[in-house]
């Protein structure tokens, strides 16, 4: 329905008077209930359009949240995080990252900080601040210790991660940051913060500099990224002996993974990790292609069934050589750093479809004798990130990817076709 003159003045008169009662004039009962009000109105986007226009509101619930009243603090706290996620309200609230900054590493805070980093010049001047009120990113960390961290931190701790600096920080080898992310990839008591922290842990893979330390035994990385992809299968003893302690003997009621972006994102990790020739190494010996192996079995969602695909074909479709080369690196140069989904205090957590034990679709079967990073690529390929593509040899890998998306499209309609078809013992009951 369009707005007439007449509803936006009534809007705006609705407005002006929930500005005036969130006012420290209008007393603390008062405010309380503004508020609340507020809170509620920017459940939707029109209510969230309407404050964000309004400077005035938005600081006195900046200086509510601050204030020594818990209920308008709560109150106020949540309406700016929905706030957060308005691009009208960004620039307001940027202007008070002071006062922001002053609430970490508290989680409504988090969550206002998360939305608003979202966008790559607001991250670079919520890092800018925390560099230059204190230790950088030390506070968020230590909050990673606590009992039950903020869910909202690890959406913060990616958005951040889009950045460099923010890269270089998690990264920090004097501080042990990264390592204390690594928990969190099987972490259940928040979907949200597990999403952030591995959205965190996937940007971090872009530094390849750094990829030989993480997979080596001071971070150990790979069995904290595979560990969630990992299913109760059982294999045989002399396939068990390859892979990681921690990935050895899985219990039978052990799960995967349940959110698939989730899975999307820690496929990603791994196929980062293996743009350079030490990391390639470490990733065919620690026996990833076993998991990656079960996981395409059990998967049947299309995207991350794409992402495990192209993990095994970073050097499956033309084995050896300068094209080998020229194939992964454009896989890994259709990555870019992530940021998390916007939160909302009145948002329920993104979810995904349940997971299936037993999918009903399939893709052709890779060649896994053959598979993860199989032969070595040519001379002055040995980083796949910093390979330069020609523009034909492009357009001809894009052309082997559509063969390869229309193969797959085929299967798939070949199987559904076939699970429809009634059995001939089925015909007989």
């Amino acid at each position: 329905m369009l707005e007439t003159p007449a509803m936006a003045a009534k809007e705006a008169a609705a407005a002006a008077e929930l500005v005036e009662l969130l006012s420290p004039a209008a007393g603390q009962a008062a405010r309380e209930g503004a508020a609340e009000a507020a809170l509620a109105l920017s459940g939707d986007a029109a209510g969230r359009r309407l404050l964000a226009g309004q400077p005035a509101a938005v600081a006195a619930l900046l200086e509510l949240a601050a204030g020594p009243s818990p209920p308008a603090a709560r109150h106020a706290l949540g309406c700016l995080v929905n706030l957060s996620a308005e691009p009208a309200a960004r620039e307001p609230l940027l202007a008070a990252l002071p006062a922001l900054l002053g609430l970490l590493p508290g989680g409504p805070a988090c969550g206002v900080l998360a939305n608003l980093c979202r966008e790559r010049g607001a991250a670079r001047r919520v890092l800018r601040g925390l560099r230059e009120g204190g230790p950088g990113l030390e506070p968020l960390l230590q909050a990673l210790g606590q009992p039950r961290p903020p869910s909202q931190l690890g959406p913060l701790l990616c958005n951040l991660s889009q950045l460099p600096e923010g890269r270089r920080g998690l990264l920090d080898r004097s501080r042990c940051s990264v390592q204390r992310l690594l928990p969190f990839t099987q972490y259940q008591d928040s979907v949200v913060h597990r999403r952030g922290v591995v959205g965190a842990l996937r940007n971090c893979c872009f530094e390849y500099e750094d990829h030989e330390w993480l997979l080596s035994e001071e971070v150990d990385i790979l069995p904290f990224l595979l560990l969630p992809l990992a299913g109760p299968e059982e294999f045989p003893e002399d396939e068990m002996e390859r892979l990681p302690v921690d990935l050895q003997y899985l219990p039978q009621d052990k799960q995967r993974e349940e959110e698939p972006d989730i899975r999307k994102m820690l496929l990603e990790a791994i196929m980062l990790l293996t743009a350079t020739k030490a990391g390639r190494h470490t990733v065919r010996e620690k026996g990833t292609y076993l998991i990656l192996r079960e996981l395409h079995r059990w998967e049947r969602e299309p995207a991350v069934l794409a992402a495990c695909e192209k993990l095994i074909q970073v050097g499956k479709r033309i084995p050896g050589g300068r094209w080998m080369g020229l194939q992964g690196a454009e896989l890994l140069r259709g990555l870019c750093p992530a940021s998390a989904p916007p939160l909302g205090s009145l948002q329920r957590a993104l979810g995904g479809l349940p997971p299936a034990c037993s999918p009903s679709l399939s893709f052709p079967p890779p060649s896994w004798e053959k598979v993860l990073i199989g032969d070595e690529p040519g001379p002055g390929m040995e980083n796949l990130l910093e390979v330069n593509i020609p523009e034909e040899v492009e357009q001809q890998l894009q052309r082997l990817d559509r063969e390869e998306e229309e193969e797959q499209e085929r299967w798939r309609r070949e199987q559904e076709k076939r699970d429809s078809t009634p059995r001939s013992e089925e015909l007989s009951q």
